[in-house]
């Protein structure tokens, strides 16, 4: 095997614009890129990378905020070795209009897509060296729910690219709805949204904002939940659709590029991006109709296969070999 015959283990750096405090995507991946590739590589993870001329590849997270990283590494060593992962943020912002994020993927010897949709956003002559390489989580048992109500969680730090007005808007909608429980999961990174928050509770007991939680008490919720509700604007591909397809919850997202890349194009749970009428029918179209609820099962059990770790540290492993000499 190709590792077997390396004399050292060769070196990975992954920069993440976020580590552990932020609890959010871009550490999430982070942390499992590198438990994934430790096996066979010594592996750090580093908010900037700082020059080690040890390093044999680079795997920077975020065109644009992992810029100052990247610019440092096609400084010393060319492209060779340097790899960027597109974000959200990147593909559906910021190649767009950052010089800085269009050098990235210039300068890089592989770009990294996490959902199906993401490839179509780069110009022809990137896309020859871009590749999806879907987002993986481990499987959940299905857990009972009661049927007395039904409880539908949003996951998402209260930021304008998660669109948390539209869930709040849905709380307003479903008020006289007493059997619809709306609970929102997400620290507090913006302070109006947070005061819209916080109103939102006060004046609709069907909303609930529970704030931040850890990882494992966000994907036990998720678990308990039968419904998880994404509203973004814009995602890469969104850690929580897949912790809720691996754990046997459906999804009810917006109609963005992210979310089909991840869902499928013909998924019944799409509604238009931000519109919480369209939001809160689909929820009451959910609890009062189980053939649509069996619809989303069936359809979220068919993409489950996309996120296993094993298909993500295959993919991965396979992308950092190709770049070593």
């Amino acid at each position: 095997m190709f590792i077997a015959a390396q004399s050292r283990k060769l070196n990975i750096v992954i920069v993440s614009p976020a580590l552990a405090s932020a609890n959010n995507g871009n550490w999430q991946t982070a942390k499992r890129y590198a438990n994934m590739l430790s096996k066979n590589f010594s592996v750090r993870i580093l908010q900037e990378w700082d020059g080690a001329q040890t390093d044999d590849v680079l795997v920077a997270l975020h065109a644009r905020r992992s810029y100052s990283s990247i610019e440092a590494w096609h400084g010393a060593r060319g492209s060779k070795g340097l790899v960027v992962v597109l974000t959200g943020t990147d593909l559906y912002r910021d190649i767009k209009q950052d010089p800085q994020a269009q050098q990235s993927l210039q300068w890089a010897a592989r770009l990294v897509v996490l959902q199906g949709a993401g490839v179509a956003e780069l110009s022809t002559k990137l896309r020859d060296k871009a590749q999806v390489l879907f987002q993986s989580t481990t499987t959940r048992q299905t857990l009972p729910k009661t049927n007395r109500r039904l409880r539908a969680v949003m996951v998402g730090h209260l930021r304008s690219e998660k669109s948390p007005q539209t869930f709040f808007e849905a709380a307003a909608v479903l008020a006289t709805h007493n059997d619809i429980d709306l609970h929102h999961i997400g620290g507090e990174h913006d302070l109006a949204l947070a005061q819209q928050a916080h109103q939102t509770a006060s004046e609709y007991p069907n909303y609930q904002f529970l704030g931040a939680r850890s990882h494992e008490q966000t994907r036990r919720y998720i678990q308990r939940s039968h419904v998880l509700v994404h509203a973004s604007v814009m995602e890469g591909g969104a850690h929580v659709i897949m912790e809720a397809v691996c754990s046997g919850v459906p999804v009810l997202a917006s109609r963005i590029a992210g979310n089909i890349g991840m869902l499928g194009e013909d998924y019944a749970g799409f509604f238009k991006v931000g519109d919480a009428h369209e939001l809160a029918s689909l929820l009451l179209k959910f609890r009062n109709e189980p053939a649509f609820v069996a619809q989303l099962q069936g359809q979220c059990a068919a993409r489950a296969f996309l996120f296993e770790p094993a298909h993500e540290r295959d993919g991965l492993i396979t992308i950092v070999q190709n770049l070593l000499p």
